[in-house]
């Protein structure tokens, strides 16, 4: 939800950096012209051995020099363009015919010593190396020449050590839908504002607060509303900052960064995706020696080195704690834990107010209703929402936001843009009845949440979608409501079956999603009568993205092929609940499927007129023995 400020500009190289870089670049360019010069002048010429042969058995050299692997001839009389020295490379082996041949023509010869390369052509390299050397050595230890050597570890902890200004002051008043949290860490700003109060009586308030929660929930938002709230100087750095190719980098890094933070303070120090720095150690490339852990090493020697009057707060941010290191998270480090979690019903509108101040919403736009569509969503989410609804307006030049342009949006955000796609008539009418199902199953279900809209427009990775919007938050699932689920889930596929008397690969996410939510009621959540209340789940939840993590088996192969039974009961049982309901309101369901394939998406008030003329049906319970 916030945005992170621009890191202020690396200062520029000294001048006598500058110039020692001119140096060694200009040294390197002269000696490459110098290797590169030709020999003679401009009256010399280079010609083909035999050729220059051929003129000392004509008798048209009057002398010729022997180098070591050319001979130079000069001639009697110049050529017609000027010519008076000839030049050609001699063959490795050594020619016995040539010096008879000078003989013979009255040749003045002379032999030159191999000419030895110059002082300057011979120490380029090494010069070049030593060069490369000072620069690297200056670079690893933060030094250079007054912290001018491009590049240098000094103006890479110049990122890290000087604390950010946002472009406007960020405020509690700017953190929506989690006030939880803000409760959590506003008791920080007294102890930021006025820490001699807190010295008088003793009082040693957290150095160290962990706020964990999944990506887009407000974690960089509430810190930089902390720094706003308390006016202290805000140091905000992303654990990727501190890792770089050379050990000790990073760890130099957090010590600069820290060392400013007192310098400063009270101060607040933030770390973004501390999991990056701060997995468990001993698992690194080096036996536990990488830069990786010598950087969380750095970290935790630092946040030891607060004493009890120290005004300095480090926060950091996660969306994986369950990889932190044990040693981060004990008293006296991280420990104080601050969980931003997905906002609720509630909270979605607050932070939907905070987002649409400067938006120009039509007067019909209803925020409570964008709110109880948008189960799931992050603030950020909730942001990119209404900016996407924004864009849509833009794009149909209006001047005002319409709840056209945010049901759009939604549409876009939870299932992707809208594809143009050759749908054949038959394969429409089967999409169209396979959406009918779902819609149906929801509809005379009276425990299933309510209906939206249904729609057959291809959007993403799916060629349609049944829309519900939950009425309540729900933090348990009971049975009944689960076994709807599975009846709806496979309702699509029934209505295939049912109506068309065949199924296609179109129920390919319903039957992944439904066999996920069978194994959790039997494996999970105990809710098969015969293998009863045991936890056979084979996997691990991630703690907020919801991923699931494989894990070795540690039952028998018995139980689990219990397991798999109980599963594929369940899933036959509402599959054939699905079809009895397809079977009893079989009518309804085909007009149903005709408006869809004629208007290609319908809302609740359309569902309604095609399925109202019904009774709805009594949920179907699962029997126990």
């Amino acid at each position: 939800m916030g945005n992170h400020a621009k890191p202020p500009s690396a200062p520029e190289p000294s001048p006598f950096g500058r110039l020692f870089w001119a140096f060694v670049t200009g040294l390197a360019f002269f000696g490459y012209l110098a290797t590169q010069m030709p020999d003679g002048s401009p009256t010399s010429k280079s010609i083909p051995y035999s050729e220059i042969k051929q003129l000392i058995g004509t008798g048209e050299v009057s002398a010729v020099t022997l180098e070591a692997t050319a001979i130079v001839a000069v001639l009697r009389e110049p050529t017609a363009d000027g010519i008076k020295t000839v030049r050609a490379i001699t063959p490795q082996q050594p020619d016995p015919a040539l010096l008879p041949m000078l003989e013979e023509n009255s040749v003045l010869v002379v032999a030159e010593e191999p000419r030895a390369p110059s002082v300057l052509i011979s120490f380029l390299p090494w010069l070049l190396i030593i060069a490369f050397y000072f620069w690297l050595s200056r670079r690893m230890t933060g030094g250079g020449f007054s912290g001018g050597l491009p590049g240098g570890l000094g103006d890479l902890l110049g990122r890290s050590a000087k604390p950010t200004k946002p472009a406007s002051k960020i405020t509690f008043a700017d953190v929506a839908g989690q006030d939880e949290a803000k409760r959590e860490v506003s008791e920080l700003v007294e102890f930021l504002r006025d820490p001699k109060r807190f010295e008088k009586v003793g009082a040693s308030v957290p150095h160290g607060v962990l706020l964990m929660g999944p990506p887009g929930t407000g974690k960089t938002l509430l810190a930089r509303a902390l720094a706003g709230e308390a006016e202290v100087p805000f140091f905000s750095t992303s654990g990727s900052e501190f890792i770089e190719v050379f050990v000790g980098v990073g760890a130099g890094r957090v010590r600069k960064m820290f060392e400013a933070a007192r310098k400063q303070a009270p101060a607040i120090i933030f770390i973004d995706e501390l999991d990056s720095i701060g997995r468990t150690r001993g698992t690194g490339v080096g036996g536990g020696h990488d830069e990786r852990e010598q950087t969380l090493n750095q970290i935790l020697a630092e946040l030891d080195g607060f004493t009890a009057r120290e005004a300095v707060v480090v926060l950091a941010a996660t969306n994986r704690p369950d990889v932190l290191d044990p040693a981060l998270l004990r008293p006296g480090r991280f420990d104080r834990h601050v969980t931003l979690s997905l906002p609720d019903k509630g909270a979605r509108r607050a932070i939907l107010d905070v987002h649409a101040k400067n938006l120009p919403l039509r007067s019909d736009v209803a925020l409570d209703l964008v709110a109880a569509g948008t189960p799931g969503f992050s603030g950020a989410d909730l942001k990119n929402l209404l900016n996407e609804a924004a864009i849509t307006a833009a794009r149909r030049s209006g001047s005002d936001i319409t709840p056209a342009d945010l049901d759009e949006a939604r549409d876009k955000v939870m299932m992707g843009t809208v594809r143009t796609l050759a749908i054949q008539p038959d394969e429409k009418h089967r999409l169209a009845v396979h959406e009918a199902g779902h819609t149906a199953a929801a509809y005379y279900n009276p425990d299933a949440d309510p209906l939206y809209k249904v729609t057959i427009i291809p959007r993403g990775r799916s060629l349609g979608g049944t829309h519900m919007l939950p009425e309540n938050e729900r933090h348990t699932l009971s049975e009944a409501y689960l076994q709807v689920q599975l009846t709806t889930l496979l309702a699509g596929r029934a209505a295939e079956k049912t109506l068309l008397g065949s199924v296609s690969s179109g129920a390919d996410d319903d039957i992944r999603r439904a066999t996920i939510m069978a194994r959790s009621m039997v494996a999970r959540w105990g809710m098969d009568p015969e293998i009863g209340p045991i936890d056979l789940w084979q996997s691990e939840d991630h703690p907020f993205l919801g991923q699931q993590i494989a894990q070795p088996r540690s039952f028998a192969d018995e139980t689990a092929a219990r397991v798999d039974q109980a599963v594929m009961n369940l899933l036959h049982e509402a599959e054939e609940q699905a079809i009895s309901l397809i079977e009893s309101h079989r009518d309804q369901i085909a007009r149903l499927v005709a408006r869809l394939e004629a208007e290609e998406t319908l809302n609740l008030d359309a569902i309604r007129e095609c399925l109202a003329d019904d009774t709805k049906i009594t949920p179907f319970v699962k029997s126990r023995k």
